[in-house]
């Protein structure tokens, strides 16, 4: 608690050097956003310098917005307070092995999509940042939030976020995370750093457009090879967790940190910028002492450049033989280790053409284009390797209409078929269409995919200084019809998804590289209802899936997530508070198991659990731009067995959590 004490004190001092530096420096670049009506003086003439009038700049009202890569729909940042609470990164239905920043599956099955060449390590997916994800902001004053929470056994995350309009037509924000956590149980230890950076730049006359960004994620994990039996739990002598033997426990190397560990790490840089032709658009207000200056757009060329390196590294710095008897037969002395490490790096470059039909609002937009790409991947264990280098040509294709306004129809439909390399034969093809028919009806959306793809690169080849798999395969095929619908004046939304995979690429119960002869399908049926009796909230989230056919695949069949609480406003409206109690629940199933050695997530049936509805109490509160929680998190094990996320991985004892989230504008 002093450490973390100390990183709060540290973090809040940096924060406030910043916010005074950029307070400073915003009163020199005081301009409105792009789009905002230009006051002119005395004529009706277009105002071509960047002079404006900003006296009234300080009182106005804050305006803060961030778009999409390639998307014209506007989006506001997340000021609710209802499930504030809940645990980061883990959504609905995501499971990590009870400790913050460890290895992720999400219950809620979803397959990976790799249409091109990939290394293919995902465990860490729901913490990093993702250079297709990222938001590009645009406001009219400074713009920061900082986050921080803290758990019990020291668990931690901190998020710092600031953007700004250096000129009304040029935006720059960066984000920065860092998550870890000692773990409840031995030799468990999470610390992840990840940032990005992004930028967004238009030209005056909206002819030139500028999207930019770099993302760096690093992520370690200690290895504890989960906890010898669960039977440790139940019994009084090991009340205190981190008093239960490990599998990879070695006290001649170290009581607190593991000889094993995997760690992450990549590198993107992202450059898209593109020149625009078509018909510009001036508009005066009534006495004419403001204009409103707009192109629509009618063709446009785009470049598309991305440049990426990741490494995956693992290390057993005292090994056992037993540890990897499953594998290989060997005895190690004590200076000798295991390791392996695996690197990608890859450029991609993309040339597309737009056109555009139809008026600003109601524009469709036609797409047509040819990349390039090249993958290179190395496997290095002490003093060999192995590379290998593909060259890929690809084409692309789309066809896309937003909803940019309520009532309109949208839809979607985009392809991706590569031509030469490794991945010849490899579609992504993608197909939506919706519409928001009334208040009473709500919006239905439709949607159709089909995926072709190969086993990435860590299927294909692994092999450190004493082991190796090598294997081939057939391309997995993966089909995905989808709908739903949203209801807001029922408070309801209700979605149906049905998969059929063909040669599904998997790891084994041996942790062998494997692929399924069989095609399956699996159906999954989600709803979502939200009761309100005055001050009373009943929050309702609820899943059911099921599979057919022999699948290597195991999933809860039902799932849901409720939350009961009283919200409310208090003393004249400045305080808004959300409290009470919030449940997680499944069936019984055979979870999926993890290795350490490959870092993912493997299927087995021989291991069922049941486990008991995971509770907590919860009291969420805010202030303007301030808001707070306090929660007792995993209450249910005052009277049950701990949550068992996955064999020889339960979750935490009961803990108490606390967090906040402080937005400033200057």
């Amino acid at each position: 608690m002093q450490k973390a004490s100390l990183f709060y004190r540290l973090c809040f001092s940096l924060l406030c050097l910043l916010y005074l530096s950029l307070h400073s420096y915003a009163q020199q670049v005081q301009q409105p956003l792009p789009g905002a009506p230009v006051t002119l003086q005395n004529a009706p003439q277009r105002d071509t310098s960047n002079k404006t009038n900003t006296s009234q700049w300080k009182s106005e009202n804050a305006r803060i917005s961030f778009k999409k890569l390639n998307s014209q729909k506007v989006f506001h940042p997340d000021t609710s307070l209802q499930t504030f609470h809940r645990r980061p990164f883990q959504h609905l239905w995501m499971r990590d092995l009870g400790n913050l920043g460890s290895p992720a599956n999400n219950l809620f099955f979803t397959p990976t999509y790799r249409t091109g060449p990939t290394l293919g390590y995902h465990a860490f997916d729901v913490y990093r940042f993702h250079v297709d994800s990222l938001y590009y902001y645009n406001t009219n004053r400074p713009y920061s939030i900082f986050t921080y929470q803290l758990g019990s056994r020291a668990e931690q995350r901190a998020e710092v976020l600031h953007t700004q309009n250096i000129l009304p037509n040029w935006n720059m924000a960066i984000q920065y995370r860092k998550v870890g956590s000692p773990g409840n149980y031995k030799l468990q230890r999470t610390n992840h750093d990840l940032a990005n950076l992004t930028t967004n730049y238009q030209s005056r006359d909206q002819h030139y457009k500028l999207n930019a960004a770099v993302v760096y994620n690093k992520l370690q994990h200690d290895e504890n090879g989960g906890i010898v039996s669960d039977s440790f739990l139940n019994l009084g002598s090991f009340d205190d967790r981190r008093t239960i033997p490990v599998l990879f426990q070695n006290d001649f190397y170290s009581n607190r940190r593991s000889s094993v560990t995997n760690t992450q790490r990549d590198f993107t840089m992202l450059l898209q910028h593109s020149y625009t032709i078509g018909k510009a658009d001036t508009t005066y207000n009534e006495d004419s002492t403001q204009y409103s200056y707009r192109l629509i757009p009618r063709f446009r060329i785009s470049h598309r450049f991305q440049l990426s390196s990741e490494k995956y590294q693992f290390k057993d710095l005292r090994p056992d033989s037993i540890r990897y008897s499953g594998f290989f037969n060997r005895g190690f002395a004590a200076t000798d280790s295991v390791f392996m490490e695996q690197k990608w790096f890859y450029f991609d470059n993309a040339i597309l053409l737009n056109g555009f039909l139809g008026s600003e609002e109601k524009q469709l937009q036609f797409t047509a284009g040819f990349g390039n790409r090249f993958d290179r991947f190395r496997t290095e264990f002490v003093s060999r390797g192995d590379r290998q280098d593909v060259v890929s040509n690809y084409i692309v294709g789309e066809i896309k209409k937003e909803a940019l306004e309520a009532g309109q129809w949208f839809y979607n439909a985009q392809a991706k078929f590569f031509l030469t390399g490794n991945a010849a034969g490899n579609l992504l093809l993608r197909a939506d269409v919706g519409k928001d028919i009334s208040s009473k009806i709500g919006n239905l959306n439709a949607g159709f995919e089909q995926q072709i793809n190969n086993a990435p690169y860590n299927y294909i080849f692994y092999q450190n200084q004493y082991y190796q798999q090598t294997k081939e395969y057939n391309k997995e095929t993966v089909t995905l019809l989808h709908g739903t619908v949203n209801n807001d004046f029922l408070k309801l939304s209700a979605g149906l998804k049905n998969y059929l995979l063909t040669n599904y690429i998997y790891l084994d119960q041996q942790q062998q590289f494997s692929q399924s002869a069989n095609a399956f399908s699996l159906t999954q049926i989600w709803l979502k209802k939200v009761f309100a009796f005055g001050v009373w909230v009943l929050d309702n989230d609820v899943a059911y899936q099921q599979k057919a056919g022999e699948a290597p695949l195991n999933v809860p069949a039902v799932m849901g997530r409720h939350r009961l609480s009283i919200e409310t406003r208090l003393f004249g409206n400045t305080l808004k508070i959300a409290t009470g109690i919030d449940l997680r629940w499944h069936t019984a199933y055979e979870p999926a198991a993890y290795s350490p050695f490959f870092n993912r997530f493997y299927y087995q049936n021989t291991y069922n659990v049941s486990n008991a509805p995971e509770t907590a109490l919860f009291f969420n509160f805010k202030i303007k731009n301030f808001r707070a929680y306090i929660m007792g998190d995993q209450l249910q094990s005052f009277f049950a067995r701990n949550v068992i996320a996955a064999p020889g991985y339960p979750t935490q004892d009961a803990m108490l959590r606390f967090g906040f989230s402080w937005v400033m504008v200057n």
